[in-house]
C-alpha cells in the first residue's frame, strides 16, 4: 500500500492491480515507448499500404501487441512485430472491403483519402502514390517496406510472411510497374 498525507497524517491508499504488478508496469511502459517512437511511421505505413482507415489499423496493432506483450521473446522485436501486424491488418481490411463492395449495388470507384492521409502527402508525391495504390497488394507491400522503411529482404519476408525470393519478385515487378506508370506520365 502507498500512503498519501492528508493534513500531515498518512492515509493508506490501495495500489491498483496495474500499479502493484511490476510486469504490468513494464508492459505499459514498453507499449508507451513503442507508441512514442513508432506511431507516426506505423500510420504512414498503413496509409502507403492502402488502408482506408489507417488510424484504426494502427490502433488495433498496438492493442494486439499490448495483449501479447508478455509473450514477446524479445522486447527489441516489438517494432518488427508491430510492423508485421500493421501489414497483416491492412491486408485483411482490404480483403474485407473487397468482399463487402461486391455486395453493394452501386460500388464507388472513387477513393477518398482521410484528412490525415492527405496531410501526410505532398502534391509532388500524389502521382507516385496513385501509381503505388494501383499495384497489386503484395507488390505495394514489398516496395513500401523496402524503399520507405528501408527493411532488408529477410525483414520484409518476415513481415509479409513470404520467402526472400518472393520478396525479390514482388519488388522487381512493382518497380517495373511504377517505372512504367511514371514514364507514361511524362
Amino acid at each position: 500500500m502507498r500512503q498519501h498525507l492528508r493534513h500531515g497524517t498518512p492515509v493508506p491508499v490501495p495500489l491498483t492491480p496495474a500499479a502493484a504488478d511490476p510486469a504490468e508496469r513494464e508492459r505499459e511502459a514498453g507499449v508507451a515507448r513503442l507508441f512514442e517512437l513508432h506511431y507516426a511511421s506505423m500510420l504512414r505505413l498503413a496509409v502507403l499500404l492502402g488502408a482506408d482507415d489507417p488510424e484504426n489499423v494502427v490502433a488495433e496493432a498496438y492493442y494486439q501487441i499490448y495483449r501479447k506483450w508478455r509473450r514477446l521473446r524479445d522486447a527489441e522485436a516489438a517494432e518488427a512485430y508491430l510492423r508485421s501486424t500493421v501489414c497483416n491488418l491492412t491486408r485483411m481490411r482490404i480483403r474485407h472491403l473487397q468482399v463487402a463492395r461486391r455486395h453493394v449495388e452501386a460500388p464507388s470507384t472513387e477513393l477518398v483519402a482521410s484528412a490525415e492521409s492527405t496531410a501526410l502527402l505532398h502534391d509532388d508525391q500524389r502521382v507516385l502514390i496513385d501509381a503505388l495504390q494501383r499495384l497489386p497488394a503484395r507488390q505495394r507491400e514489398a516496395l513500401v517496406l523496402r524503399h520507405w522503411l528501408g527493411l532488408k529482404e529477410s525483414e520484409i519476408a518476415s513481415a509479409m510472411g513470404i520467402s526472400c525470393g518472393s520478396v525479390k519478385t514482388h519488388t522487381a515487378r512493382g518497380l517495373a510497374a511504377l517505372t512504367q506508370a511514371m514514364e507514361a506520365r511524362r
